[in-house]
């Protein structure tokens, strides 16, 4: 158990973790277990930004609206469904109450477990091994520890448009809160945010429009994934602008949202009953007092660390979303990880070359797997490209899903698979495969050549590898 030292009133711990997200909820109760006294301080929900706001409520809503997509698709499969209709007040009831329980069970866990007490409250440095903590029942306490762990995330960006303040908008955490489907949503932005969520309400019943200043959504994807994906959202009836920029926004006499915009054919107004604001993220770091500790921040607050995930003052780490980078639960999961291994296991481990794998989930999902072809050309590597339309994979025609495409970039030199995007069926699951033959090392021959169950989506494999031949 920790001591107070009653003199000056500070409480000793071995560790202060700063924010229960999905790195230091698993580190709080590994530290305890190996007898490390441990203080784990929130300030508002347990979980983190994915039980709370992120992944969970939004593929919860997903899943709802994919049904509603599927049902008016019924005629496909020779099943009549007649009208269809979406009462979002039930969707977002689903969705609360999967977030309420996911929430109660980490932080139940959290509270039974030995040698970590739970503070519910804001936290910030008074000095390199010292945190204040406001609790949430109107008291303060101080707290030291030789280790620090940082993982407080991050939250959606405001943007700096003339006329915002007063009109109406929408965040990413927000738009899930909606009673009703709006008649015409309007989304700044053509990240996974704007495009998950664009999706999302159009198969609720909205007109949308996507407005994306670059030349493609999906910024970090190869162009010729993300113009699938433009065929794909444009085929369910989205409106995408791209190259297009927001110039101000303004509420019209009749109360709809009036969207200035510049695009390729200059000015214009795009009008619509709801804005969702989905430009991106900020750390949250401003309540921090960082200064205090001397702990280094780059671009928008975030917090540096080296390839160990220590920042500049020895003892703090940051880990998950506040630190940059791909903001991932699972990334924030293997941040665990790496802190784990390092300080209880007397392991080596880094983030370096790590390999990123993540899903979009729009409908079809788009699943990513290592470099992009982009990225590897850029790199240096002389690369050969698998390609084959999903419409070529029995499966997905089977089940009337056949839109999207098979990609995966592998050195020409060693036959190594190097990256993957499946955007298709399941592309998540397909990518997985991927990810796994590439930590064995597996040559792409050997997906070529592998036995695998027919009919699946993994089978698909064995063709898109043939396409090398």
């Amino acid at each position: 158990m920790p001591m107070t030292e009653r003199d000056e009133e500070v409480t000793k711990y071995d560790a202060i973790l700063i924010g229960a997200g999905q790195a230091n909820n698993p580190l709080s109760t590994a530290l305890a277990e190996a007898g490390w006294s441990v203080a784990l301080v929130e300030r508002e929900h347990v979980g983190g930004t994915c039980i709370n706001e992120g992944c969970t409520p939004s593929k919860t809503m997903i899943a709802s609206a994919r049904v509603a997509h599927m049902a008016r698709r019924g005629a496909n499969y020779g099943v009549e469904t007649g009208s269809i209709e979406v009462d979002l007040t039930r969707v977002r009831e689903r969705k609360r109450n999967i977030v309420k329980s996911f929430r109660s069970g980490n932080r139940q866990r959290l509270e039974e477990a030995e040698g970590v007490d739970l503070l519910m409250g804001e936290a910030r440095f008074i000095g390199p091994k010292s945190v204040e903590v406001d609790v949430n029942d109107g008291s303060t306490c101080h707290l030291t520890a030789e280790k620090i762990f940082i993982n407080t995330g991050q939250r959606p960006r405001s943007l700096d448009l003339p006329g915002l303040d007063d009109v109406p908008s929408l965040n990413s955490t927000t738009v899930m809160e909606l009673g009703e489907v709006p008649e015409h949503l309007l989304v700044l932005g053509g990240g996974y945010v704007g495009v998950e969520f664009g999706q999302m309400f159009r198969r609720f019943g909205s007109e949308v429009t996507i407005v994306q200043r670059s030349a493609q959504v999906l910024s970090h994807e190869d162009a010729d994934i993300a113009e699938e994906v433009i065929d794909i959202l444009r085929e369910d009836g989205i409106e995408i602008l791209l190259n297009t920029d927001a110039v101000r926004v303004e509420e019209d006499a009749q109360g709809a949202v009036a969207l200035h915009v510049d695009g390729p054919d200059g000015e214009s107004v795009v009008k619509g009953s709801h804005l969702l604001v989905a430009v991106g993220r900020v750390p949250n770091t401003e309540h921090l007092n960082l200064e205090a500790a001397g702990i280094e921040t780059y671009h928008h607050g975030y917090v540096k660390v080296n390839e160990r995930l220590e920042t500049n003052v020895p003892g703090i780490y940051a880990l998950g979303d506040v630190k940059g980078g791909p903001a991932f639960t699972h990334v924030s999961y293997d941040d665990f990880r790496i802190v784990r291994a390092n300080l209880l296991e007397d392991g080596d481990a880094s983030t370096d070359d790590r390999t990123l794998i993540y899903t979009v989930f729009i409908d079809p999902q788009l699943g990513r797997a290592g470099l992009t072809e982009e990225m590897a050309r850029d790199r240096g590597y002389d690369v050969r490209v698998a390609r084959m339309p999903m419409s070529h994979v029995a499966r997905a025609l089977e089940v009337d899903e056949p839109r999207g495409v098979m990609k995966a970039v592998v050195d020409a030199e060693t036959d190594q698979i190097l990256g993957a995007a499946i955007l298709g069926l399941e592309g998540g699951e397909v990518a997985s495969v991927l990810r796994v033959a590439m930590m064995g090392n597996l040559s792409y021959t050997a997906l070529r050549d592998a036995m695998l169950p027919h009919p699946t989506l993994a089978e698909a494999l064995n063709n898109l590898f043939m396409t090398l031949e």
